[in-house]
């Protein structure tokens, strides 16, 4: 699998976040430390612990990587996560979750098979 193939799996713009970044070699870095990242285990935990805060937080940074990696699919269903929690709106942010986890899911899978393939 490409990156291009991989952004085509995930729901995301390529073409966007190359041309922000301007390297396909960065761009391949960034998108398998997104791996790494902690914050959608913090965004389930916070939920279940019905903590607004702290999942308001980690739906926050879901979102913004997803607008700097232009994972367009994830980046829409965690930005209205985002704005539920932002308004304090837990019964929203637990109705919301499904589809955060199923785009979620997607990315991980789209960005696990890229790595496979390159490694």
């Amino acid at each position: 699998m490409t990156l291009q193939e991989c952004y085509i799996a995930l729901g995301g713009d390529y073409d966007d976040v190359l041309g922000r970044l301007r390297s396909e070699r960065l761009v391949q870095k960034f998108v398998l430390k997104f791996l790494d990242d902690g914050s959608f285990g913090l965004l389930l935990r916070s939920l279940e612990e019905n903590n607004t805060a702290e999942a308001f937080r980690a739906a926050h940074t879901i979102k913004g990587m997803c607008q700097n990696l232009a994972f367009t699919k994830l980046g829409n269903s965690s930005s209205a996560l985002t704005e539920a929690l932002r308004g304090g709106d837990m019964e929203k942010g637990n109705a919301l979750l499904p589809q955060v986890k199923e785009d979620y899911d997607c990315t991980v899978s789209a960005i696990t098979q890229f790595k496979a393939g390159i490694i």
